[in-house]
């Protein structure tokens, strides 16, 4: 999944999550985006593919209402160009600062290359101490992962209705894509360093062809041969890339100020010493940071077993579903039944047919001849019976032996009704449903159908249908 996608998936799932009410993205727009994509990439297609998909199309449609979180996802989308606009600019401005002085002389001991190269020396420095402490171990928050955190952690809610979806996708996106902005910072920085050192190269270059510029040293405290020894080591990297080596004790002291020479021979020896230093080893660095950016952005959203994402995708393999409801020894209003189709249609996800079959009769477990055909078969139980062994336990044997996906929900509605939603009856008539589940294998859904708490019904049937 790639970048681009995975911001869609992350917006969109923050808005879904949190638009409780489904007054944002309403049930028809949701399940508009799963017919819609499943069309769009067919049945052959990755369960990423089609989540990709179905998130650029949710979007589309936030964008077209002029959502808040729409814009933020627009926002966060990286430009390409803004990378390339922070590496030219960094050329222009070593071009532009290599200006050598105003009477046209080099300085062997303190030019534009040195610190430069003395800052570049430092960074691999403190970038192989930070490998080698943190080798083996995991790798804690760097700067732009902890700034991000606080810029997600920061976002406060402003009294909009839509500002939760706001907080939600961005503390997400930031926990998802912290670590690859960090990489995409460090490649950008390398290769802006490289171009800022190649910025310097050019000027030297540009500005040696038309002027003359002399060499020369001065210092009130080091003699020609102090100076040597340091002129040696500091340019030894472009003495060795082009062959030219660094003068004598006694060429150097004849160039001490007032004296000069063409500065020719040290103009090459910085240059070159400028493309080993910091030229070749930051497009290296920014290279292999490129190739973790790609792999990282690659995989964004590779992790689908959330709950989220395995409702969407069970509409997408399954295609339309049908639910075949089988009611134990009592009545379903027609209330309860629009309850628990609302429900079934949150939690599978996909287009869904229910059908409600007779209610089967105490003593007649045994009597499922004419067992609906469904690909899913809910046993629904009354809270307020007394579950037993021999009735209740064979029914769900006997719907268990269809071998088809099984989901025990037990309605509470009667329950409250009768005791007022008293906590201690409710809680013991649940530790009843829960031995008696326990001892069939069968996971429960509780929920008052008469009045529906959906979020946490259909954070239940997640549970119990995987």
């Amino acid at each position: 999944m790639d970048e681009r996608t995975a911001i869609a998936v992350t917006a969109v799932r923050a808005v879904e999550t949190t638009d409780r009410a489904r007054t944002v993205l309403t049930d028809a727009d949701r399940a508009w985006a799963s017919r819609a994509a499943a069309e769009v990439v067919g049945a052959s297609a990755t369960p990423a593919s089609f989540i990709g998909r179905r998130a650029l199309l949710a979007l589309e449609r936030l964008a077209e209402r002029r959502h808040r979180v729409a814009r933020l996802a627009s926002a966060w989308r990286w430009r390409p160009w803004v990378g390339g606009a922070v590496i030219a600019a960094a050329f222009v401005v070593g071009v532009a600062a290599n200006e050598i002085g105003g009477a046209k002389r080099v300085n062997i001991l303190y030019s534009p290359v040195a610190p430069l190269v003395l800052w570049n020396v430092v960074v691999y420095a403190l970038l192989a101490a930070r490998f080698v402490v943190r080798y083996g171990e995991a790798a804690g928050p760097g700067p732009i992962e902890r700034t991000l955190a606080r810029l997600a952690g920061g976002l406060r809610s402003a009294g909009r209705r839509d500002d939760e979806a706001v907080v939600t996708f961005t503390r997400a996106w930031t926990a998802t894509a912290a670590s690859t902005y960090a990489v995409r910072a460090a490649r950008i920085l390398h290769f802006a360093a490289a171009a800022l050192a190649l910025g310097v190269i050019a000027g030297l270059y540009l500005r040696g062809l038309g002027l003359e510029y002399r060499a020369t040293w001065e210092s009130t405290f080091l003699d020609a041969s102090t100076v040597r020894s340091l002129v040696a080591v500091f340019y030894a990297p472009g003495a060795l890339v082009t062959g030219i080596a660094v003068p004598g004790v006694a060429h150097v002291a004849a160039i001490r100020a007032p004296d000069s020479e063409n500065a020719a021979t040290w103009l090459h020896l910085m240059a070159a010493t400028l493309a080993a230093v910091v030229v070749v080893p930051r497009v290296l660095l920014a290279l292999v940071a490129a190739g973790i950016e790609r792999y990282r952005t690659a995989r964004l959203h590779d992790d689908l077993d959330d709950p989220y994402f395995q409702r969407l995708l069970r509409g997408f393999k399954s295609g339309a579903i049908a639910v075949d409801v089988v009611p134990y020894s009592f009545a379903v209003s027609a209330q309860s039944v629009a309850s628990l189709e609302l429900l079934l249609a949150r939690a599978l996800g996909a287009s869904v047919t229910t059908k409600l079959a007779a209610a089967v009769a105490y003593g007649d477990e045994d009597t499922l001849a004419d067992l609906p055909s469904g690909s899913t078969v809910v046993a629904l139980f009354n809270a307020a019976a007394t579950p037993e062994r021999e009735a209740h336990g064979r029914f769900l044997a006997n719907l268990a032996n269809a071998r088809r996906s099984l989901v025990v929900v037990v309605d509470e509605a009667a329950v409250n009704e009768r005791w007022g939603g008293d906590p201690v009856r409710r809680a013991a008539r649940r530790e009843l449903w829960r031995e008696f589940a326990l001892n069939n294998a069968h996971a429960l859904v509780f929920v008052d159908l008469a009045n529906p708490d959906l979020d946490t019904a259909e954070a239940a049937f997640d549970a119990a249908l995987r």
